[in-house]
């Protein structure tokens, strides 16, 4: 498979928004009784092209919360997203988790589920098929829908290392 070319973006002024996609609270048994700790795991974008994701941990739900979205932020990558959809079928694996997702004609709307929904909608992609393949783990799904996001490449891109004219990539 293809190495990802990370369109890395840094977070200064964006308006971000924020999504939580999972909620763990995590027990550890010590000999004075249960130690309660919370795991939460953050998607943040823009809409207009440009997501991230992030975990974080701490002993309180909304702590874990502020440290996901500050990890999201450390993690943004740009999406190539024309008139809505994707430029291309992409195909990614992290663990056990496969994602496949499609472009869409427009009105489709994202067709997907929870933790790739998340993802997809915080880039701004409004019409889409995906279709989660291997494991159900939303911090794997999340992982493979980033990195089939990241995998995605635009058509004036592909047209310059061709060395061929637009309409070709297109069209054969």
């Amino acid at each position: 498979m293809a190495k990802a070319n990370l369109n890395r973006v840094k977070a200064g002024d964006l308006e971000l928004k924020d999504k939580v996609v999972a909620i763990n609270r995590v027990v550890k048994t010590t000999k004075g009784g249960r130690a309660f700790s919370f795991s939460a795991l953050v998607v943040v974008g823009n809409e207009n092209g440009v997501v991230g994701h992030g975990l974080g941990k701490a002993k309180e739900v909304q702590e874990a919360i502020t440290k996901g979205i500050e990890d999201a932020k450390k993690n943004l990558i740009k999406v190539p997203v024309m008139h809505g959809t994707i430029p291309h079928d992409q195909l990614a694996k992290v663990g056990a988790a496969k994602v496949l997702i499609k472009p869409a004609a427009h009105g489709t709307g994202v067709i997907a589920g929870g933790s790739m929904r998340a993802v997809l909608e915080s880039a701004g992609v409004t019409d889409v098929l995906a279709k989660s393949l291997g494991s159900a783990n939303p911090h794997n799904v999340v992982k493979a829908t980033f990195e089939a996001l990241a995998l995605l490449r635009e058509p004036v891109s592909i047209a310059k290392t061709r060395r061929v004219a637009l309409k070709k990539v297109f069209n054969g």
